[in-house]
């Protein structure tokens, strides 16, 4: 049987939450509930399934501390 090639985090375009999570050092928890609250232009729903824009992470970061520290 065919193997499916893997592909490296730091060269996918979206990330589910779970390696969004893994790549940025936020966990899951706080990243579900954050993206819950608020209406993200960076953020991809596909059926049940969330992406995040990958390059947009840093975006996330500054929305998360700015909440956190306001």
């Amino acid at each position: 049987m065919k193997e499916t090639p893997r592909v490296e985090i730091k060269d996918k375009l979206n990330l589910t939450i779970e390696e969004a999570a893994a790549y940025s050092g936020i966990s899951e928890r706080v990243l579900r509930n954050r993206l819950a609250e608020g209406n993200y232009d960076f953020i991809l729903k596909n059926g049940t399934k969330t992406l995040i824009k990958r390059r947009y992470l840093r975006n996330i970061w500054k929305a998360l501390t700015q909440y956190r520290f306001a």
